[in-house]
C-alpha cells in the first residue's frame, strides 16, 4: 500500500518521555530509558496480554515496529497487568511469543511506568519525537491511519529521509481482527464478584463459596447465568464439579471468555454452543465446528465468530472437567 503526500499534522509538545524505571524485567531488551532513546522516534504501547481491545491494535503495531524499524523507531510495550495471573512473568513471556511481540517489553506489575505517564486506559499509545518530547496520544482502539501518519512526520522531522511511500502491511487473524462494530450490543462483562453485572441465576452471586446455580427459563439480552456448582471470586469464577455452566444472551459477532485452569498445569475440557446447537461456521478459532475445546493457560479465548446475520443469540459454555477459572467476557 503507498502512501498519498498528506500535509504535517499540528502536533504540540506534550511534555517530556517520563521514567521508563520500576518495570519488574524487560523482555527483547535490556531496560531502556529516556537518555538512550534520544534522537529515536518512541511509539511507547500500554497493554494487558489478555485485553480485547489491545489485541484488536497489536496487528498495527507489531507491522509499524517491523516497517519502520530500520528507519529509527523504537516501539515499547509496557505489559501492566489487569489480573493477578498476568503478572505471572512466564504467563507474559509466552503471550508475547504467540503474539509475535518480539519488541521491548517492560513487565510493569508494580504499576510504576503507568503511574509515571498517568496513565488510564487499555490500550493507550504515546507518540515520542526524537528530542525526547511526547507530541501524540491516543486512547483506544482505531485511528491508524493517523498514527502511522504522525510516526511518518516524526521520523522525517528526526532526519529520515529514507522512509518511501510504502505504508506497513497488516496482517491479522483470529481474536486481532477488528469488532464488527455496526452489529455490535454487548459489552465487556465481568464475572468476578468485583465487577459483575447483569447476572441472571437466582438469588445472585454467593461470594467466595462453593453454591449451586440454575440458570432462569429466559434470559434478558446482555444477562448472564451460571449453572451447576461454581465458587465466584473477586476476579474470577471457579468450576468446582464437572458440567458446571455459563449461558448468556448476547448480540454481537464475536465471544471471546478470558479464562484459565485454577490450578497450573492442568486441561480442562469444555464444550461451546450457540441456541443450543454446536456452532458449525460460527465457530472461534480456540474451538471446532462441534463446539469442542480445552483450557490450558490464562488467556483470551475466541470462542464464536458467527457469520451474519448477526441477531440476538443466546451462548452457552459447559466445562467437561472441574477446575476452569473464568474472568470477563468480551465481545467482537
Amino acid at each position: 500500500m503507498q502512501s498519498t503526500t498528506p500535509l504535517p499534522i499540528p502536533l504540540a509538545a506534550d511534555g517530556p518521555l517520563p521514567s521508563l524505571a520500576g518495570a519488574t524485567l524487560w523482555l527483547n531488551s535490556q531496560p531502556l530509558t529516556p537518555a538512550s532513546l534520544r534522537g529515536k522516534v518512541v511509539l511507547v504501547d500500554f497493554s494487558t496480554y489478555t485485553c480485547i481491545n489491545w489485541l484488536r491494535t497489536l496487528p498495527h503495531i507489531r507491522a509499524w515496529a517491523e516497517r519502520y524499524r530500520e528507519h529509527g523507531l523504537v516501539v515499547i510495550n509496557v505489559q501492566t497487568p489487569e489480573f493477578e495471573f498476568e503478572k505471572n512473568v512466564d504467563n507474559v513471556r509466552a503471550a508475547s511469543t504467540a503474539m509475535g511481540v518480539a519488541y521491548p517489553t517492560a513487565v510493569d506489575n508494580d504499576y510504576a511506568i503507568w503511574n509515571a505517564f498517568d496513565n488510564h486506559y487499555w490500550p493507550a499509545l504515546y507518540v515520542v519525537d526524537a528530542k525526547g518530547r511526547i507530541r501524540h496520544h491516543q486512547f483506544g482502539e482505531g485511528d491508524y491511519d493517523r498514527l502511522e501518519a504522525i510516526i511518518r512526520q516524526l521520523l522525517v522531522e528526526a532526519g529520515q529521509t529514507d522512509i518511501g511511500p510504502d505504508l506497513a502491511a497488516i496482517h491479522e487473524s483470529g481474536a486481532e481482527v477488528g469488532a464488527a462494530w455496526n452489529t455490535l450490543e454487548t459489552g465487556e462483562t465481568y464475572v468476578g464478584y468485583d465487577r459483575a453485572d447483569d447476572f441472571s441465576s437466582a438469588g445472585g452471586l454467593q461470594r467466595g463459596k462453593p453454591h449451586v446455580y440454575a440458570a432462569p427459563a429466559q434470559l434478558e439480552l446482555n444477562h448472564w447465568a451460571l449453572v451447576g456448582d461454581w465458587t465466584v471470586g473477586k476476579q474470577g469464577t471457579v468450576s468446582n464439579a464437572a458440567n458446571a455452566r455459563i449461558v448468556f444472551r448476547f448480540h454481537a459477532r464475536d465471544v471471546h471468555l478470558v479464562m484459565g485452569p485454577a490450578k497450573p498445569g492442568a486441561v480442562v475440557r469444555f464444550r461451546v454452543r450457540i441456541d443450543g446447537r454446536p456452532p458449525g461456521d460460527a465457530h472461534g478459532v480456540d474451538v471446532d465446528a462441534d463446539g469442542n475445546g480445552t483450557v490450558t493457560g490464562q488467556r483470551l479465548h475466541q470462542l464464536i465468530r458467527q457469520p451474519s446475520p448477526i441477531t440476538d443469540r443466546q451462548f452457552e459454555i459447559e466445562f467437561l472437567d472441574p477446575g476452569a477459572e473464568a474472568f470477563v467476557f468480551t465481545f467482537g
